[in-house]
């Protein structure tokens, strides 16, 4: 009998614990049928943690992981098992239960009032999707697909992609699907649209789509996605305020069609430049100005910001995940979401407490902190957890001053090129982020015949 056998239950996840407890983790084995029948040293319990561990170490080994796990228990640090049955208890364990936790923890955060978290009652969401690399196995090459050259041969690593419900104001996961490169973001998103009710959600032009349409409306969510310009390009009716009335048929049909759908369109320019053109459910122009819905359809990059964090801080810039089965592979990805939404939950905490927006809590620096409590076991009850978010706090208040959050900007440049030898000329380098000035929104009003 391994040493860990009827210890490894007693492994917390430092603060995290506060929303991965015990007792929900013990819930989520008993439905998806992976409770312990007896104690075992890698016990179902003990899992979940060590694979969220992971999501929150991503960089570490099997061996860093497990002692950053259980190095603050007495004994533990010096009998840690070995790779294999790690894998193989990851293996017995499979994705369904990390999944079940996601879904368990997810959802808005936002209090009611929280600036960039809604409009005009309605809550502020965006839909988007990101890919991530996972390692060249024959499996994940079938199930996920991936890049190919222009003579269809593989190119880079098979990917899994990531479509979720973003909270925009909070950067926290509403709602999330997991699919393969080959597979759209469309279906995907669909997929999410009962958790999307009551809230306008906000999508960039490759989502637009009657099937898309009609799922998220009768849901009871609202809608402002952009399109390109040959959708719903022909008014069928100018509005006072120079927006119009146009109708999005299914591929192939025209004018009044009864499969298409009606919908309200907005053009502007930003700074002079491209034609913006957005799509909306909200049709009276008295109740939701042109100006408002131009304006609010940027909130969309505070996904990105999401994905950010998930991808460049917490995984780790251009890092490949470890799974070489699909099924693992999936378990990474619900371990990371996971993960990700437990600290866009102790940001919002914060910076409520603090009476300042979200965004201006630093992700790096919690992400740290929760990194310490995990190794320390410090924060292994409510009382501890209370104490480590005090603390937390008082650590954030030092780093704020009393001015506002100031607006940012960077060039958009290719930062990682299919081939170093695609461009011969100088690679401009990107610079330091710098001050904003605001951005001049300009209608295009429809011309009244």
């Amino acid at each position: 009998m391994h040493f860990w056998t009827g210890l490894s239950d007693e492994v917390r996840l430092g603060v995290l614990t506060r929303w991965v407890a015990p007792a929900l983790v013990d819930e989520v084995l008993a439905a998806c049928g992976k409770l312990d029948r007896r104690p075992g040293a890698l016990s179902g319990r003990f899992m979940v943690n060590f694979v969220l561990a992971r999501a929150l170490f991503h960089q570490d080994s099997y061996d860093d992981v497990a002692e950053n796990l259980v190095n603050g228990l007495p004994g533990m640090g010096e009998t840690i098992p070995n790779r294999a049955s790690f894998t193989r208890a990851r293996q017995r364990l499979g994705a369904r239960p990390l999944e079940a936790v996601f879904r368990a923890v997810a959802g808005p955060v936002a209090p009611h009032g929280l600036v960039g978290s809604f409009y005009r009652g309605m809550r502020l969401a965006a839909v988007d999707g990101f890919l991530l690399d996972v390692p060249d196995t024959h499996a994940n090459r079938r199930a996920f697909g991936g890049p190919s050259d222009a003579r269809g041969n593989d190119a880079g690593f098979p990917q899994v992609r990531v479509v979720t419900l973003t909270e925009t104001g909070t950067h926290a996961s509403i709602d999330a699907r997991v699919g393969g490169f080959n597979g759209g973001e469309r279906d995907l998103a669909i997929a999410m649209a009962g958790s999307a009710a009551g809230m306008l959600v906000i999508m960039d032009r490759g989502f637009p789509g009657v099937e898309l349409w009609k799922t998220y409306t009768r849901a009871g969510a609202h809608l402002l996605i952009r399109a390109r310009s040959s959708v719903a390009r022909r008014p069928v009716e100018v509005l006072v305020d120079g927006t119009y009335l146009a109708r999005m048929n299914l591929a192939g049909q025209k004018g009044a069609h009864p499969g298409g759908v009606l919908v309200r369109v907005v053009e502007y320019q930003v700074n002079g430049g491209e034609l913006v053109r957005l799509l909306t459910d909200l049709l009276d122009p008295d109740a939701f100005p042109a100006a408002e819905l131009a304006a609010l359809y940027h909130e969309r990059w505070e996904a990105e910001s999401s994905y950010r964090q998930i991808k460049t801080f917490q995984r780790g810039p251009q890092q490949v995940l470890r799974s070489a089965s699909p099924d693992l592979a999936r378990q990474e990805v619900w371990a990371h979401l996971t993960v990700h939404h437990c600290l866009s939950r102790i940001i919002m905490e914060l910076a409520d407490s603090h009476g300042i927006d979200p965004d201006r809590v630093s992700f790096i620096k919690v992400l740290k902190h929760v990194r310490r409590s995990v190794i320390r076991q410090s924060a292994d009850t409510p009382k501890k957890i209370r104490e480590f978010l005090a603390t937390l706090a008082s650590k954030v208040r030092r780093k704020l001053d009393n001015g506002v959050r100031r607006l940012r900007e960077a060039a958009r440049l290719l930062k990682r090129p299919e081939s170093k030898y695609s461009y011969r000329g100088k690679v401009q380098q990107r610079g330091p982020t710098s001050k904003a000035i605001p951005k001049t929104i300009t209608l295009n009003p429809a011309i009244v015949e």
